[in-house]
């Protein structure tokens, strides 16, 4: 396939461009600055400006663009950059699609934030309803801001995407520094669930998604959500260093403010549409997960 990939810098969009390309397919990266080329296009997203000629001649859009939700504080201007980001981008790419005369497949870029920050001990599948709370609205408008292109009969999936395991980014790098000293801790109870993925599932996960007859979201986690307690004693376990401290629900409000809401809540995502499509994980509980991850 010849595929379009917004994003393709990212902790993601990298290793995914990576990984397609070895599959044998041609990726064009779509950039906001710099030279264009064979393999990059430049592309304004805020100005609704896009090579039409491109899209038009692509077999598939992965759209992954968004500034990272993990920065601190999220001032009103902060949460303006989140949403704008992911809307900006989504927009001109679905109205793109939906300009062509053989609509492209579009798989955007979504998150598990969709379903909230904390819905408790529910299993979520897609066809469980959304949450609230700025993230999740956001989310909901992401997935919107796609609508041209379903309009327009492309095949879409929103990647509802869960923490992504590997320790060249994402959550666990921002863990292990503290872990292999000594200083895992327990978050307040521990009992609230975390829905993750290896990076290198999710790869798969979004390159199966290239050819599987299924639309509409689809989670990127783990068959078995787990359990922050179970979360902290397995990375402990991992690097070889005890996990025997917590860090009570209070403290962490107190450091972290709204952030706290993130890692207190609890989302088991269940990947029902990945698997129910014939997709299976290399790493599909949290011991193999991180042995995967950790390098």
């Amino acid at each position: 396939m010849h595929v379009v990939v917004g994003g393709a810098s990212g902790f993601l969009g990298q290793p995914l461009v990576a990984h397609l390309r070895t599959q044998g397919h041609q990726v064009t990266r779509l950039i906001r600055s710099g030279e264009p080329g064979d393999d990059a296009s430049l592309w304004n997203p805020a100005a609704g400006r896009i090579d039409q000629v491109l899209i038009d001649r692509a077999d598939a859009v992965i759209n992954l663009s968004g500034s990272p939700i993990s920065q601190w504080p999220r001032t009103p201007k902060r949460k303006r950059v989140i949403r704008s980001s992911r809307l900006e981008c989504t927009s001109t790419l679905a109205a793109a699609i939906a300009r062509s005369s053989t609509p492209t497949i579009f798989l955007s870029g979504s998150g598990m934030s969709w379903y909230g920050v904390d819905r408790g001990t529910e299993a979520l599948t897609e066809a469980d309803g959304p949450g609230e709370g700025f993230l999740a609205d956001v989310s909901q408008e992401w997935e919107a801001a796609a609508q041209p292109a379903v309009d327009a009969g492309a095949r879409t999936c929103f990647l509802r995407t869960s923490l992504v395991l590997d320790s060249d980014g994402g959550v666990l790098s921002l863990m292990l520094p503290a872990w292999k000293l000594g200083g895992g801790a327990r978050l307040g109870s521990g009992d609230q669930y975390m829905s993750l993925i290896t990076r290198a599932d999710w790869i798969r996960g979004v390159t199966h998604l290239l050819d599987a007859d299924i639309s509409g979201p689809v989670n990127l986690a783990m068959p078995a959500a787990v359990t922050n307690a179970q979360y902290t004693d397995a990375l402990g376990d991992a690097v070889n260093r005890p996990t025997f401290l917590v860090a009570p629900a209070f403290a962490v409000r107190a450091v972290l403010g709204g952030l706290s809401d993130d890692l207190l809540g609890s989302l088991q995502v269940v990947p029902a549409a990945l698997t129910g499509s014939g997709f299976t994980f290399e790493a599909d509980d949290l011991s193999s997960a991180l042995a995967h991850a950790i390098h």
